[in-house]
């Protein structure tokens, strides 16, 4: 077995490729799958809402996380492959249902595609805050979303390609096959560590919530991830509705924003282990918040690229920053269930985003809801300001 609190890059790379399962579901839900049912006839309205079952058991990982910590004898390496498993297997069947046909049974499916998700991310998250250092967290996520950002540049390119050239369903397998090569490096690591006697879950994750910074905390949380759920339905559906724009050419324009991504992982990771997480926040929220109002302007393809390219850097930057922010508050003991918590309010964030998307461009037109999509930035803002953390915060 390997022993990956011995290397930092087998560290790295295990939930870096972790986090590259993530990516490719995020592609599938948000691209490829919202396409997929227009082109069955299924109503724009009703499209972003099945989209968003999806990220359903992404807002409620506080069940996964309750489960794993509960469990926590058995480790979290098993509920990882079994995560991965359960998202295999819902794949298969989502190749072969036609959901035209068979609408109901192919969202049964995506929901549990959707859990085995949820299981493998609270299982990886849990995992690293055992074995990181607050010197590092930035770093190590600055890997999980690097990698996560990697299977969206992955997703958006090539597996739009396979959509173009050999039908959507065909994703659906393809993608299976890429999570089977995934998991099997996770059967090979060892756990860290296991805790026979069962904790007392509940009383540790009530005392930690009468903490005042993690109460703001797990209310700027969602409000701040509005934008990026909303953003990934929205600017998919504008390149394709408004723009008239194919599936390959929108999936390279994906990935733009998805290879921009990488870098402000990488920078923000780099930043918030030396300088902290508040101030560099601060800085995402506004640019991106400016950014995304800028696109009203934007009347073809090109514009769209450069700043949904722009944009995209400011989104890595704050999904690291907040996930290292979420880890410094977050109990080692009962890893699982409390930063699956705090990261389910991020998630609910983003499903009230992307499911809302389709009502507010029916309501108001594309343009306005970008205007709006920018100015959601502004109360995340407000909180931000009254959050106060001490220097080196962290529960260890």
């Amino acid at each position: 077995m390997i022993d990956i609190t011995k290397s930092s890059f087998l560290k790295y790379f295990l939930f870096a490729s972790l986090y590259f399962t993530e990516g490719l579901q995020y592609i599938i839900a948000s691209l490829i799958l919202p396409i997929y049912l227009v082109d069955k006839g299924i109503p724009v309205s009703l499209v972003t809402v099945i989209a968003a079952v999806y990220l359903i058991p992404m807002t409620i990982k506080f069940i996964w996380g309750g489960i794993v910590d509960y469990f926590n004898k058995y480790g979290r390496r098993k509920f990882i492959i079994l995560g991965g498993s359960l998202i295999i297997f819902s794949l298969f069947f989502l190749f072969i249902i036609d959901p035209s046909e068979y609408l109901a049974i192919f969202t049964i499916f995506l929901f549990l595609a959707g859990c085995g998700v949820g299981f493998l991310d609270v299982s990886a998250d849990a995992w690293a805050i055992e074995i990181s250092k607050y010197e590092e967290r930035g770093k190590i996520n600055g890997a999980m979303f690097v990698g996560q950002a990697l299977g969206m540049v992955i997703g958006s390119s090539i597996l739009t390609s396979i959509a173009y050239f050999f039908g959507f369903n065909s994703v659906f397998f393809i993608t299976a096959l890429i999570v089977l090569l995934i998991i099997l490096f996770p059967v090979l690591v060892k756990d860290t560590r296991k805790i026979k006697k069962r904790l007392k879950i509940a009383s540790i994750l009530y005392n930690e919530f009468k903490n005042k910074t993690t109460q703001l905390v797990s209310i700027f949380t969602p409000i701040s991830a509005i934008n990026i759920g909303l953003l990934g339905v929205v600017v998919p559906l504008y390149l394709n509705i408004y723009l008239n724009i194919n599936i390959a050419v929108i999936g390279l324009i994906i990935a733009i924003w998805s290879a921009t991504k990488v870098f402000g992982s990488l920078t923000m990771g780099v930043i918030c282990d030396r300088w902290g997480r508040k101030n560099p926040l601060y800085i995402i929220l506004i640019f991106g918040g400016f950014f995304t109002a800028l696109l009203i302007f934007a009347k073809n393809w090109e514009t769209v690229a450069i700043l949904y390219g722009i944009i995209g850097f400011f989104h890595g930057g704050q999904y690291t920053i907040l996930g290292t922010l979420l880890m410094d508050v977050t109990n080692p003991k009962i890893g699982a269930t409390q930063y699956s918590i705090l990261t389910s309010l991020g998630n609910l964030g983003m499903t009230v985003g992307e499911s809302s998307s389709g009502i507010m461009v029916s309501i108001l037109g594309f343009t306005r809801t970008f205007l709006y999509g920018g100015l959601f930035f502004g109360p995340a803002l407000l909180v931000l300001h009254v959050i106060k953390l001490k220097k080196n915060y962290c529960k260890v």
